[in-house]
């Protein structure tokens, strides 16, 4: 499939005004093709050529203005549109597409739970044109209109209101039509078909309504409540801050299976993961993360939807903006006022490993570094979301939230149903401020890496000196906490929390004696990796739960993982600082933060594989410290935490094994589907499951969850012949969907089997390679992050690596992902190295 270039989207945006999309889709066929006829009225401002993009099954046909066109002049994925005359057209094109089971375009799932089938659009960034003809960019607005024929039980959600208006009479079909919307960007047209339980309320005057399939009806009913509430707490927030209402005629939000991204932002129709529907416990983090997806996608209806990127450089615009709202929101307007210190421990990692790698790009790239959809679609990531909601969040702390948001609402008032870019936000914030936002635009969103922060405190007579010194170029305006341990205890008390805006040549002096502990960017609004002096290094490895504030420990528990991952701390340090501390640590977000970094970076790659067992053993003690610190039932969330790490960190089958026959945890939980699956997978690791046993567990949970944890944990089996097995439905067999796919990676490399799977690791890099190539992005994505051979920290394979890298048939998507997962194994080596 052609990708469009910068140029050319420029060139047909002066020449095209597309006025209407009239789309009628056939959703009864064969199951592997749909039939699509599309209407698209549009003004050519001047004589010329140009094309419109798809990518059928078939062309049937196409006439312009009332004129065949010859479907023969498709070329790979354009149908040329020549001599255009001046004034009013209209394009009409029959086609047969073909449904995807790789979660892009026309997603088609059938349920294993009840054979029913549902299907839903996921149109960004150019698939649009898998399901309709399309002039796909962005900066094409129009009007759009859905007539969808459909099983006459199911209901169709599009991104206005939808009405039953008719049936076919010679199969009863039943025909639906969807409101037209306000202008719109062709990526964000959207429509869901299938017989959906849903629950339907209203709010401030327009329709809400919340669906999922059939078989996760009881699960939605449970939680409909919470998840109403959160939504409508947010929408009225929303409406509080923003001067320009909510542009759309009704709110739905769909949990679609197989979902590639945690959630869209469709106007209208948000489409979300179904995992979001939790059919087992959770704990009150996660229901927190589905709470700022809700949070997060609401926040695009104005800044993405309602105002839209004119190109891909500026996709910033639209995910910082909403990641940076959603957890202000959530903490402002929920029961999750404690949102951003998971923001802290989650999702500021991601930016800063990101921005650490050499694949790095700035918040806000440079228009030439984006010069084709290909292009743009690598840069979905820890830097356009994580670290440019902390740009965000520093430009907040710096001009004032009353002048923020002043200059966002000038910013919709001025580009409502249009386009806009960078510049133009920034001339909309100049407008209410006198700080030099256009000289923090250039430094903060133009520049790439992560500033290191480091404190050096000097002593002296009667009192102490501060000095902060900077490596990078960024102002960073922040917050520096001083802390002193109370007399008698290990506790920590703040004494005073300085503000500093930085670079500055001033050496703050202080009376008194120094603090046990001096935290630079205490609260987290700046974003930038902070070194502790020596001293504060020493009070935080005995001692940082004793620090009041979670986010001040989040601070620090994120320093001393940069620390680590630096080779500048032991990971065997860390790992000690966690036995030491997290089970008196009270904040979930924490203690899993902390947890997920010990158990998937120390113990699996950062620690050589003769002290793995022995940093699995410390994990396990930790899960069992835990366990008893919530034998009262007074936190059922921690204790969930506490049985999955135990679960994932065993290292003998025994206990484990009693659970799973005994069907519960001494003192609960009892096994629910997810800790059934989570355990046969680590027994199958471990040799101690059969294929019979995940066979008749699968009888049991027959669910496409099931089928997920059944691939993965057949995947895991230490056994030659499930390795081929497994390897043949990755890189052979076609027809694994996007989410069977990852279950079957995610089982295949295990550490504990690496004398196994050894062979495959050369293997890896051709076939990757050559998957990529036929199934796509998606596909290309979940290769590189899940099948990759991430356990294997060793030279020879990263020379393996940054060979197969030089191969030119190594798709853009593959190779961004190969690229940084080859950066996390060199600097896995650095760290053994420099702690050996």
């Amino acid at each position: 499939m052609s990708a469009l270039t910068r140029s050319e989207a420029e060139a047909r945006a002066r020449l095209l005004d597309v006025h209407h999309y009239t789309v009628t889709l056939d959703l009864t066929g064969d199951g592997d093709t749909f039939d699509t006829t599309t209407l698209i009225r549009f003004t050519a401002r001047a004589a010329g050529d140009t094309f419109v993009e798809l990518k059928p099954d078939e062309l049937r046909s196409a006439e312009l203005d009332g004129t065949p066109l010859d479907p023969a002049g498709l070329t790979d994925n354009r149908l040329a549109l020549t001599a255009l005359t001046p004034g009013p057209h209209e394009l009409r094109l029959d086609t047969r597409m073909r449904y995807s089971r790789t979660g892009e375009g026309l997603h088609r799932f059938t349920d294993p739970a009840d054979g029913e089938t549902y299907l839903y659009t996921q149109l960004f960034l150019d698939d649009v044109q898998r399901v309709f003809p399309a002039f796909d960019q962005p900066d094409l607005k129009a009007v759009f209109e859905f007539t969808v024929t459909a099983p006459a039980h199911w209901t169709v959600l599009a991104n206005g209101t939808t009405a039953r208006t008719g049936h076919r009479d010679t199969d009863g079909a039943a025909v639906w039509t969807s409101a037209p919307t306000p202008r719109i960007s062709t990526y964000l047209a959207a429509v869901a078909a299938g017989p959906w339980h849903s629950i339907r309320t209203e709010h401030a005057g327009l329709p809400f309504g919340i669906h999922c399939r059939k078989s996760l009806a009881p699960h939605l009913d449970a939680d409909a409540d919470e998840i109403l509430g959160i939504t409508t707490a947010c929408y009225d927030r929303y409406h509080e801050k923003f001067t320009e209402p909510y542009p759309f005629d009704s709110y739905d939000q769909a949990f679609v299976p197989e979902f590639n991204a945690g959630a869209m932002e469709n106007p209208g129709l948000v489409t979300f993961r179904d995992e979001y529907v939790f059919r087992s416990a959770v704990t009150d983090s996660e229901r927190q993360r589905r709470a700022n997806t809700i949070a997060h996608e609401m926040a695009h209806m104005w800044f993405g939807d309602l105002v839209t990127l004119r190109w891909w450089d500026d996709i910033w615009l639209n995910e910082s903006f909403a990641e940076y709202m959603g957890y202000q929101t959530l903490t402002e307007a929920t029961r999750f006022t404690g949102s951003w210190t998971e923001f802290a421990m989650e999702r500021k990692p991601w930016g800063y490993d990101a921005d650490q790698r050499p694949s790095t790009h700035p918040v806000a790239p440079d228009p030439d570094a984006v010069p084709d959809t290909a292009s743009a679609l690598l840069n979905f990531d820890g830097i356009s979301y994580a670290k440019g909601a902390s740009a965000l969040r520093q430009l907040v702390a710096w001009i004032g939230e009353k002048d923020f948001l002043a200059g966002i609402n000038t910013h919709f008032a001025r580009h409502k149903f249009a386009n806009a870019s960078l510049a133009d936000l920034i001339d909309s914030l100049a407008a209410h401020t006198d700080r030099d936002v256009h000289t923090w635009a250039e430094t903060w969103l133009r520049t790439t890496g992560a500033d290191t922060l480091t404190s050096r405190i000097q002593e002296g007579h009667g009192g102490w000196t501060l000095t902060v010194d900077r490596n990078g170029t960024r102002p960073h305006h922040i917050a520096a906490g001083l802390y002193d341990r109370d007399p008698g205890d290990d506790r920590l008390h703040l004494r005073e929390r300085l503000t500093l805006d930085l670079p500055t040549d001033e050496v703050l002096s202080a009376a008194g004696p120094r603090p046990a502990l001096l935290v630079l960017n205490d609260g987290d609004l700046g974003y930038a990796k902070v070194r502790l002096d020596e001293t504060s290094v020493e009070t935080a490895l005995r001692g940082i739960s004793a620090v009041p504030d979670p986010l001040t420990r989040a601070v620090v528990w994120n320093s001393l993982r940069d620390m680590v991952r630096d080779g500048e701390l032991a990971p065997g340090d860390y790992l000690t600082t966690a036995e030491a501390h997290l089970c008196d640590e009270p904040d979930l977000a924490v203690v899993q933060g902390a947890l997920t970094f010990a158990r998937h970076h120390i113990a699996d790659r950062y620690l050589t594989p003769d002290r793995r067992t022995e940093a699995l053993a410390a994990l396990t003690g930790i899960a069992r410290d835990l366990l008893r610190r919530t034998e009262d039932g007074s936190d059922p969330g921690l204790r969930l935490s506490a049985v999955r790490l135990l679960i994932d960190s065993a290292t003998q089958p025994h206990t484990l094994a009693g659970w799973l026959d005994d069907g519960t945890v001494p003192g609960g939980p009892e096994l629910d589907p997810e800790l059934r699956w989570r355990i046969l997978a680590r027994l199958a690791v471990l040799g101690a499951a059969t294929p019979a046993d995940i066979d008749a567990v699968l009888a049991d949970d027959p669910s496409a969850t099931g089928r997920e944890g059944a691939a993965r944990c057949h995947a895991s089996l230490p056994d030659p012949e499930a390795k081929a097995a497994a390897w043949d439905r990755l890189f052979h067999d076609d027809d694994l969907s996007n989410y069977l796919f990852t279950a079957t990676a995610r089982g295949f490399w295990q550490p504990e089997q690496a004398d196994l799977v050894s062979p495959y690791v050369p293997r890896y890099y051709t076939e990757a390679t050559a998957l990529a190539a036929r199934r796509g992005p998606a596909i290309a994505e979940a290769a590189a992050r899940h099948a990759f051979p991430a356990h294997a920290v060793d030279p020879d394979h990263l020379a393996t690596g940054r060979a197969a890298l030089t191969d030119p048939a190594v798709t853009p998507r593959l190779r961004r992902g190969l690229t940084d997962q080859l950066d996390d194994l060199a600097r896995a080596l650095h760290v053994r190295t420099a702690n050996s």
